[in-house]
């Protein structure tokens, strides 16, 4: 298949996915969007919302209609390294053999990540960035395609661990969840007080999504949207020379090269899901919220003013 032909059936595809994620989660797009987009792109993402907005639901209905395994981990605070990567055992023959953890699996549910201390933060944070676990010296490949989804609840941080900037930002995506419209919550609460069950059918497998994720990286990127996405990050960056009053007044410290990789990565998935063959800049735009906001560190001052992350974002873009 042509890579014209392959972007083709992909806007099909993720139009039929969208469609099928809706029999259970109810609007949402944008974060169901931003989560694919991940997924065409090998990306991991950081849900970002109060407890009952449906994130383990979503995830769950994700992989199910990727036709991927999906296990979730509740992180807790006495939660150890090995119960997310496994053990060895002495078996019944007095050999040591290794018994996989739930991290042996295609779509990872992290569920309140900052609930748990570093040590057990960083076993995860290093499996997805290497796509492989060490145990006792044997290296273990994790089952490809491999998806972190992590959830954080942003109002209770007594007892947490705030991820440190260098582990948030191994996260292509940090997407906030909203509460429903009235409308999309009384369609929930219809949905969801019945007994009726929706069916979810896979629509994709996992050497379609490997085929999507090699596509994505075959999408040509014309020069000036590279100059673009690249710009832009460094316009984040306070400490250089050239850096705007304003990035002077509201920020300490900017995105890193990752986030330049990740805005292009994006900007490709989105184009090819809107059926165009290159991405142009309202693609880097489309994907820059999500991709900045986690890795922008504000000062006192945009603290004390009630600046938020976005709408520094907004205002350089």
């Amino acid at each position: 298949m042509s890579d014209v032909a392959a972007i083709t059936n992909l806007v099909e595809k993720h139009v039929a996915l969208k469609k099928e994620i809706a029999k259970i989660i109810v609007g949402q797009t944008e974060v169901v969007e931003q989560i694919l987009i991940s997924v065409y792109t090998g990306g991991h993402s950081l849900l970002i919302g109060v407890p009952g907005l449906a994130k383990t639901l979503m995830v769950n209905t994700i992989a199910q209609t990727l036709g991927l395994d999906f296990k979730r981990i509740q992180f807790t605070p006495d939660l150890m390294p090995s119960d997310i990567l496994g053990s060895e055992i002495l078996d019944q023959d007095r050999k040591f053999k290794f018994i996989k953890g739930p991290i042996f699996s295609n779509i990872i549910l992290a569920d309140e990540i900052n609930r748990t201390p570093p040590k057990t933060q960083a076993a995860l944070l290093e499996a997805m960035q290497e796509r492989s676990v060490t145990i006792a010296g044997v290296n273990y490949k994790l089952p490809a395609p491999y998806f972190v989804l992590a959830t954080q609840n942003p109002i209770e941080q007594e007892g947490t661990y705030p991820l440190p900037e260098a582990q948030l930002d191994r996260f292509m995506f940090a997407i906030e969840l909203k509460y429903p419209s009235i409308s999309e919550e009384i369609a929930i609460v219809k949905a969801t007080t019945s007994d009726v069950k929706n069916e979810i059918n896979a629509l994709l497998g996992a050497e379609e999504i490997i085929a999507i994720q090699q596509l994505v990286r075959r999408i040509p990127v014309p020069d000036n949207v590279v100059d673009y996405a690249v710009k832009l990050v460094n316009s984040t960056r306070a400490n250089l020379e050239g850096a705007s009053d304003f990035v002077k007044q509201y920020i300490d410290w900017g995105a890193g090269p990752r986030a330049s990789q990740n805005l292009i990565l994006g900007a490709k998935a989105h184009a090819a899901i809107k059926g165009k063959y290159s991405p142009d800049i309202e693609d880097v735009k489309a994907v820059a919220l999500g991709i900045l906001r986690h890795r922008i560190i504000k000062n006192y001052k945009a603290e004390a003013e009630g600046i938020s992350e976005d709408a520094i974002i907004r205002e350089l873009l």
